[in-house]
This record gives structure tokens, C-alpha cells and sequence, in this order.
């Protein structure tokens, strides 16, 4: 962006309580000594003190109290004067204005839902209720963590899947923040579900082959679920490319919520299921059959039986029965010849 704002940082002015105790002498003062002036006829002092009781309030309206991790953007006259950043008591310009464009504003954010603010107060104005925290022009530098709803999304294979992303973030710069967007808080929400629709369509849900997540033209293994940390970072740097120009910093985002569309969730657990058992069934013969060469293997090396190769082919058979079967096996005693 051209002619970026550039932060201001307002110091040396944590004079508030100096301020506000000089005020409140001032004002006890200023009804005797009006009193006085009267009397003896001298009337500039009676007039400066009639206007201080009626005006000295003003001086109120500068004082500002700050806690940690808090920050005031300041304008004059609709110009920008600065931040106040820090905790402390601050005396600024009686006529200076905060000014904060989010605030009020809910999203499903720590410290930021309307629903689980239990002391949330609202105030009717011609007829419209409204938030007492629109009121509150101050600006959290706190770590946020906002979680948007879930979002249906297409994998890369076509397959929809539902995901939802926690991010957390914090106001870097408060210029940038309050005079670059419009709104930070809602600018930050849709900049996280663009990222999230434009990292998610990259990767299938499962690993797939000939599939390339990467963009180098040659397939690997990435996949939502195996790949979460990949993903994530990827959502991340996305985000961050976008809301740098907005004063915000993205510390870490984390996938909250991951599955399949519930109209193809059915079909892709019989999916995995089928999947998973053609994968036993593979184990099982291969222990069965290396099970089997061991036996052929001792019988020779002990010459404990001689067996042809049709009688070979018969232990193998049942032995393979046996070993790859679902149910145990019905032994069954031959009290005959073996031939």
C-alpha cells in the first residue's frame, strides 16, 4: 500500500495523576476564591474562576488509564497524533480522540464473544441497542486466538471435506491496523477463510499417489490428515503475506476440526474399513507363508517326515487354511496311514 500511516509512539506522558489531583485542588479552590474576588471587585479573577468551574472538567477528558498489552490510537481533529502504548495514568490533549474502527465488533475470538461475556452491558441510543464495548476505543496487543466456523471444502481429488482453523495473532502495528482497513478484526476473519479454502484444495484428505502438494512436478505423500503440520504452516505464511499490511502478526495457526463431508463420510469409512482389511489381509499371508517355509525348512533339517511334492503341496494348503482363516481351526485326528 502507498502512503502508509507510520506508528507513533506518544511518550512521557503518564502524568495523569499529577493532573487529575491539581484539578480537584483547583476545583475546591476555585468557589472561595471566586467568592472573594467578587467582593473586592476584581472581576478577571471572578470570571476566570466562573469559567474554570464550569469548564475545568474538560481537562478530564485527557486523562487515560492503560493496562498491560493495551494501546490507544489518538487523532486530533481527525489527524493522527499517535499511540499511547503501556500501562500507566496518561494526561494527552483534552480534545484528542480514540479512535478504534473494531471496536464492538464480535467474532468467535478469545475475549471477543458476546455470548460467553457474562458482564456485558448495552446501552439504547434512538432506539438502537448497542454494546457498551463499542465505547471502549482501546486496542488489545494480547496474543488472540480466533476460530472461524467450519467450512466445507473440496480436497484436491474433488472430495469435500469440513475443516475448521484456530490462528492465533496480535496487533503489531496500530497505525496500520485502525487507518489501513476498515475493520481488522473482520479484514483478518475473511483473510483466514481465503487461506484456508486456497491451502486445503491443494492436498487430498489421505495420502494418494500421483498427487503433488508441493507444486514441483513431482508426486509425494502430503495429505490433510498426515500432513497436518505442513498444512498449518502453509495456512499460516498465506494468511501472514496478507494482513502484514494491516499492522498484524500471525504467531500460529492449528487445524481444530478435520473429516469428511457428512454426505460422504459413509462412503469413505467403508472405504477405509475396506482398505484397512485388504492391508491385514496382506500381514496375515505373509506371516502364514513365511510360517509355512519355516515349518517345510525344520521337517527337512530333521528329516522328521519325508514328503513328497503332492503332500508338500497338501501341508502347505491346510496350513495356509489354517493360519489365514477367521475362525480357529476343528482340529481333526487321523488314526489311519498318512497315505
Amino acid at each position: 500500500m502507498n502512503n502508509q500511516v507510520q506508528e507513533k509512539i506518544i511518550k512521557g506522558h503518564k502524568t495523569g495523576g499529577i493532573v487529575l489531583f491539581l484539578t480537584i485542588v483547583a476545583y475546591i479552590a476555585a468557589g472561595p476564591v471566586l467568592g472573594m474576588c467578587a467582593s473586592a471587585g476584581l472581576w478577571p479573577i471572578s470570571v476566570l474562576c466562573g469559567l474554570y468551574l464550569g469548564l475545568g472538567w474538560i481537562f478530564w477528558l485527557g486523562l487515560k488509564v492503560l493496562k498491560p498489552n493495551e494501546a490507544l490510537v489518538l487523532t486530533l481533529f481527525g489527524k493522527y497524533v499517535g499511540t499511547l502504548k503501556g500501562d500507566g495514568f496518561f494526561f494527552v490533549n483534552p480534545f484528542c480522540t480514540a479512535f478504534n474502527p473494531a471496536a464492538g465488533t464480535k467474532l468467535g475470538q478469545s475475549g471477543d464473544v458476546a455470548m460467553n461475556n457474562t458482564n456485558l452491558v448495552t446501552l439504547t441510543t434512538g432506539g438502537t441497542t448497542v454494546s457498551a464495548d463499542a465505547y471502549n476505543k482501546k486496542i488489545s496487543l494480547k496474543v488472540m486466538t480466533l476460530s472461524n466456523s467450519r467450512q466445507k471444502v473440496n480436497d484436491v481429488l474433488g472430495n469435500p471435506v469440513e475443516v475448521a482453523v484456530a490462528v492465533m495473532w496480535r496487533v503489531r502495528d496500530t497505525a496500520k491496523a485502525v487507518f489501513e482497513v476498515d475493520n481488522f478484526k473482520e479484514y483478518l476473519s475473511l483473510q483466514v477463510d481465503t487461506a484456508v479454502r486456497n491451502v486445503v484444495k491443494l492436498y487430498p484428505y489421505d495420502t494418494t499417489e500421483n498427487v503433488d502438494t508441493t507444486g514441483d512436478g513431482i508426486a509425494d505423500d502430503g495429505s490433510l490428515r498426515g500432513s497436518t503440520e505442513v498444512v498449518v504452516n502453509r495456512i499460516k505464511d498465506e494468511i501472514q503475506s496478507k494482513v502484514v499490511d494491516a499492522g498484524l502478526e500471525i504467531v500460529d495457526a492449528r487445524i481444530t476440526y478435520l473429516a469428511y463431508a457428512p454426505e460422504i463420510a459413509a462412503a469413505m469409512l467403508q472405504r477405509q474399513q475396506a482398505s484397512a482389511v485388504v492391508d491385514a489381509r496382506k500381514l496375515i499371508v505373509d506371516g502364514a507363508v513365511g510360517m509355512v517355509e519355516l515349518a517345510l525348512e525344520r521337517l527337512s533339517e530333521k528329516n522328521t517326515v519325508e514328503l513328497d511334492e503332492e503332500r508338500k503341496a497338501a501341508m502347505v494348503s491346510n496350513l495356509l487354511v489354517v493360519l489365514c482363516g477367521n475362525h480357529d481351526a476343528q482340529p481333526v485326528v487321523n488314526s489311519g496311514s498318512l497315505y
